[in-house]
């Protein structure tokens, strides 16, 4: 990811080279990507030769370092964070990098798909005790179990992600489904969905799926240099997605089946009711084939009570076609 033309968020992803556009769209946190490229890379990995045409240095160390925000620019983010309302945290791409965030008293410390499996790096900073959110991109079920043990064991405030580290991520290789794998093996812990890919329709079904937690790179053009740009949302989609995301929040509702009171005039007018097939004498047994199932005025007992009637007798002498009321009903 090209940091210092990118960030990314905790609850919904923010744009740019400031923190301003995350809070305009509507995100809840920004945020970035801290590495400390010593604990990160070895020698031959920062010297050799990076001639992609993303490239800002001869040397992939050269082209990385151009892209590190210092300890004092990440403190004067959090800083401006703080004063304009949004939170502020980053990923921490190694252990030096997390030992850093947790002395900036971040909200929260975010694992990167590539440091999902780094047991050791896991155990440290769940000891820390702060929340976690963990991507689980190139892993495979065992691990994640792990994953969930490892952490688990010294902390109890964390989420997983599901996720697929191709950039920009094809929408075969998406996979939605794992959330409904990681909800069902992982109850007691909220389950997130970290996308890649363009557009936001998969994160909106995400959000529909139940992950409580979206996280998406933002960039403030897709055509600029570095390689995350084409798989990351501009400041517009950023907006349309937080919209429709918290539509879909308020939509998703309770999980309890009922009547609601938006739905009275409905009922009133096109309910159905029990009614007399023919005339029925008082002191009539009732059984099943006296009833018809008609919108009645006035309206009568509801049809999926009409078995609890059986047997029972009536009190009154009812009319063909009229409604079979509570009242009518012996007690």
């Amino acid at each position: 990811m090209s940091g210092r033309n990118q960030e990314e968020i905790g609850r919904m992803v923010a744009p740019g080279d400031s923190v301003i556009p995350s809070l305009d769209c509507g995100a809840d946190c920004a945020k970035f990507q801290k590495s400390d490229l010593e604990h990160k890379f070895n020698k031959r990995a920062l010297q050799r030769p990076y001639n992609s045409r993303h490239s800002w240095g001869k040397t992939y160390g050269e082209h990385k370092q151009h892209l590190e925000f210092s300890h004092d620019q990440y403190r004067e983010l959090q800083k401006y964070a703080k004063e304009i309302g949004i939170f502020f945290t980053a990923s921490a791409m190694d252990e030096a990098s997390m030992e850093f965030l947790h002395e900036l008293d971040v909200p929260f410390i975010k694992v990167a798909s590539c440091d999902s499996n780094n047991f050791p790096y896991l155990t440290k900073t769940a000891k820390t005790g702060r929340p976690m959110v963990v991507s689980t991109g190139m892993q495979n079920f065992d691990v994640v179990r792990q994953i969930y043990k490892i952490i688990k064991e010294h902390n109890e405030n964390f989420t997983i992600l599901q996720c697929t580290s191709t950039y920009p991520l094809d929408l075969k290789d998406v996979h939605l489904n794992v959330i409904k794998t990681y909800q069902t093996e992982f109850p007691d812990i909220p389950i997130g969905y970290s996308g890649h890919e363009r557009g936001i329709n998969i994160s909106l079904a995400a959000v529909a799926m139940g992950a409580k937690v979206i996280e998406r790179h933002v960039t403030l053009d897709k055509t600029w240099k570095g390689n995350d740009h084409e798989a990351s949302l501009e400041p517009s989609e950023l907006v349309e997605l937080i919209r429709s995301t918290r539509l879909i929040e308020m939509a998703m509702g309770s999980p309890e089946k009922m009547m609601l009171p938006s739905e009275k005039t409905c009922h009133d007018k096109l309910g159905k009711s029990l009614v007399a097939k023919a005339a029925i004498p008082k002191g009539t047994v009732l059984s099943l084939d006296m009833f018809n199932v008609k919108v009645s005025e006035p309206k009568g007992i509801s049809p999926e009570n009409m078995d609890k009637l059986v047997g029972k007798k009536i009190n009154v002498d009812v009319a063909y076609d009229d409604a079979i009321l509570d009242s009518m009903i012996e007690d």
